[in-house]
């Protein structure tokens, strides 16, 4: 399985972007699929998941501010992000829950800056 992540950029304080993470296979009814961050000087952390089902789990810091989603005939994960934060600067990446090292793609990087 490979990811590839997009929609990433530089957004002001307040703002909102959505990420997507395209799935080289269909695997959302197989597996749960998460959202993770790595900030500058951190490591990699949860944000958000989404089971087989499409029950959503969020990390706290980003609980009410971010919505994943998901397209199964896209094969495409989505992370909804609002009301941005300084704290959310960090590459994005998408992986299976719990990560699978090889499957670690590129990430998209998202700047929060004025």
């Amino acid at each position: 399985v490979q990811f590839v992540e997009s929609g990433g950029g530089l957004v002001q304080p307040g703002g909102s972007l959505r990420l997507a993470c395209a799935a080289s296979g269909s695997i959302f009814s197989r597996f749960a699929v998460a959202w993770y961050r790595q900030g500058p000087g951190k490591q990699r952390d949860f944000v958000a998941s989404r089971d087989t089902d499409g029950y959503p789990v969020y990390a706290d810091s980003v609980k009410g501010r971010f919505t994943i989603s998901a397209d199964n005939a896209k094969n495409t994960v989505y992370l909804q992000m609002n009301s941005l934060k300084p704290d959310d600067t960090a590459v994005y990446y998408c992986n299976v829950l719990p990560p699978i090292g090889s499957y670690w793609g590129q990430g998209t990087q998202v700047t929060v800056s004025s």
